[in-house]
Formats: C-alpha cells, structure tokens, sequence
C-alpha cells in the first residue's frame, strides 16, 4: 500500500477547511441579514409624529379613502354627509378598478367628480393585492400635508351621523361646527382599548411620540393563520389579527407607505385558501398551507413590528355583525351581515348609534369608550348596506343631525 504524500494530505485538508469557512461565512451572513431586517423594520416609524396640536396650518384635514370594485353605490348617502361642509376640512380618495373615472356620468355626487387614484391597480378581494391598495390610497392622501387623520372605509359603509351642529369643547372653546370636526376631534382623543385576548403585553421600541389613533387590534391566539415561514422576519408573537377598516394618523400612515420588508413577506406567505370543496382547495391544504387573510393582519402586525404597538387604539370605528351561524368549515368564509331595507329601521340604527361599551366574554369584562375620558359612542360608521337601506337612512332621517354631543 501506498501513502500520500504529506504535502497531498495538506492541500486536501485546506480545501476542507476553506469549504468549511465560506459555508460558516454564509450562515452568518445569513443570520446577519435576518438581523438587519428585523431591525430596519423595528425603526420604520418615522422620527417625528404628526399630532393634531402641533399641526401648523390653517386647518388640519380628514382624508377619507374609499375602496371600492367599480363605482360607489352609496355616493348619495356620502353626499348628504358632505353637503354644507367646508372642502377645506376634508379630503376624498377612491381606489376603483383602473381606468374607471368618477365624474357626472359615473357618480351622483359631485364630492366624488375626478377622486380616484390614476395608478389604481386590479384588486382580489381576500388577496395582497388589496393591501396594495390601500396603501396607494395612503401615498395619494399623504400628498396633501394637510391631511392628520385617515378614515379607510368600504365602498358599502356609511356614516351612521351627519352632524351639522354640535357644541364641542375645542382648545376651551365652545363652537357650533359641522361633522368633520366632529370626526377629527373623536379619532385625536378617543383613549379606549381593548386587546381580545388574555395578554396585555404591550411593546415598545423606538423613539415615537404619536398620539393614539383607532385601530381593531388583538393578539394573535387561537387563529392558525401565522406560517412558520414568515419567521425570519416576523415572530410569531409580533404577529396580530383586526379590522380592516381602520383609521390612522399621518406619521402611522407614514409607516405603511414606507414600509419594504413587512409587505412583501405578506405577499408571499399571507394567502387566501381556495373555495372549500374544490381541488384547488385540497392541494392548498394538503401543502401545510394556512388560510391568511392578508387585510385583517398587516396593518396591526406592521406596526408592532414597529414598536408602535402602544400607540394604538384596539378597536374600530366602523360598526359590522358578522355571520357566525354555520358549520365549523363554513366560518372559514364568513361575510359581513347585509343590512337591507327591511333591516336598517329606526330601531336597529338607533341600537347601533347608542353603542356606547363591549363586553367580552372570554375575558368577562366591558370597554368603555371614551375620548378625552368622556364617554362616546363607539360607531361613526357601520357596513354594509344595499342601496335600498342607505336610501332609507337618507329619506327617514336616521343619521341626520344628532345635538347636545359634546367633547
């Protein structure tokens, strides 16, 4: 037998130890990127927050940002909300269906002519592509540095007030102001919370003085919605669960818009199961895969991932009775109770309007809201109605002027 020759033997074992090097070269720069994304997306709020007090023009605005498949059913509802209102006190913003104009043959109201955004883009209900955009509807709103509170609202919501005088305490001053006032004043002080879980954990990272804004928020628990392949980005106990329709002030909206690292792992882990039944469905399953919906979990996880967590209002202001009969498999697709002609009377509205507290059962406690310690009615809007209810709510006077609210 023959032996190799020793300066052999030594070629051989530095080739063995450079493999070694650059293969643990590469799991630490592996681990190092993780890091430096997890971090970037710790500091994405932006340095300095947006409050309504420090605001230094003339008058600070609400932009509301309607996303809507075509055209808006209920413009004539909104109309009627908008009517005798300053323009300068609001702004409107509608995501359609690309190429889709807003004008006097598209749409009854003339506070929807020219709205809509121009880089609009084709959304799926239930699909990332619907985060997209409403983030454009944010970048669109942002534009405008007049605009400090940002109302995301549905193409079947509506205003369940239309305020046209209230007596408001604002900076010590009692006024007589219409609804938009109304609307601003209530998202800048609402203090209410309510986590829908048994933790309160609260994190903060970060240096972000916003003021609290209104969002449906709560810890991630029960849902098997959460993939294991997201975990290099976002932990599981970042991830959150709430309403899509939510309401944010601009240094948050900052975040959303700027945000590079949340979105594209929701887009690419964050999907919506098939139809059950189908083979589409079974392969989906059959992959591990969860049923995620992307709208109900980016907004709040993002801005935990944030360290902005305590910066939120855990609730909505957009008022929705979901359909929890059916069977275990059929929740999987729950929609939102219609309301119709037959079921938005004087009765059911005024039952929705004097919603003044939740009560969660699990944890056997009630929420009080409140702005600025007063109590206030928790709804400013519901959804979602047929044109036929909101024709109602119009001719009958339901959510016409409601007097002695004071804040």
């Amino acid at each position: 037998m023959t032996r190799k020759p020793a300066s052999r033997r030594g070629v051989v074992w530095l080739g063995w130890k450079l493999v070694i090097a650059f293969s643990v070269s590469l799991c630490l720069l592996a681990l190092l990127r993780i890091q430096l994304q997890y971090r970037s997306v710790a500091t994405l709020a932006p340095p300095l927050s947006v409050a309504l007090r420090d605001y230094s023009g003339d008058r600070p605005k609400v932009a509301f940002l309607f996303l809507a498949r075509r055209d808006l059913p209920l413009d004539f509802l909104w109309d009627s909300f908008f009517k005798g209102v300053d323009q300068a006190n609001y702004s409107v913003y509608v995501h359609s269906v690309p190429g889709f104009v807003f004008n006097e043959e598209t749409t009854r109201s003339q506070y929807f002519y020219n709205r809509q955004l121009n880089n609009s883009i084709k959304v799926i209900w239930g699909e990332s592509s619907m985060i997209a955009a409403e983030r454009l509807l944010f970048a669109s709103a942002l534009e405008d540095l007049s605009n400090q509170r940002f109302v995301l609202l549905s193409d079947r919501s509506a205003s369940l007030r239309i305020i046209n005088h209230l007596m408001l305490s604002f900076a010590g001053l009692h006024s007589l102001v219409y609804s938009l006032y109304y609307v601003l004043r209530y998202m800048t002080l609402a203090i209410y919370t309510d986590m829908l879980s048994h933790h309160r954990g609260v994190l903060w990272i970060g240096d972000c003085n916003s003021e609290p804004f209104e969002i449906s928020h709560f810890l991630h628990t029960k849902e098997t919605r959460y993939s294991v392949n997201m975990s290099s980005v976002i932990p599981e106990e970042k991830w959150r669960k709430g309403s899509q329709w939510i309401s944010v002030i601009r240094s948050h909206a900052e975040v959303i818009v700027n945000d590079g690292i949340v979105f594209p792992v929701f887009k690419k882990f964050c999907k919506r199961a098939p139809p059950l039944g189908s083979q589409e469905a079974w392969l989906f399953f059959r992959q591990n895969r969860r049923n995620c919906i992307p709208d109900e979990h980016y907004v709040q996880t993002l801005l935990t991932m944030c360290g902005l967590e305590n910066e939120m209002e855990r609730r909505t202001l957009t008022y929705t009775v979901w359909n929890v009969s059916g069977s275990k498999y059929e929740t999987q697709t729950w929609h939102p109770v219609t309301f119709t002609f037959e079921n938005s009377g004087p009765g059911q509205i005024k039952e929705i309007k004097k919603i003044d507290h939740v009560y969660y059962e699990t944890e056997s406690r009630t929420e009080w809201c409140k702005a600025d310690s007063k109590p206030v009615p928790c709804f400013l809007f519901a959804r979602k109605f047929t044109e036929g209810a909101a024709m109602r709510l119009v001719k009958e006077g339901l959510i016409g002027s409601s007097k002695n609210i004071t804040l």
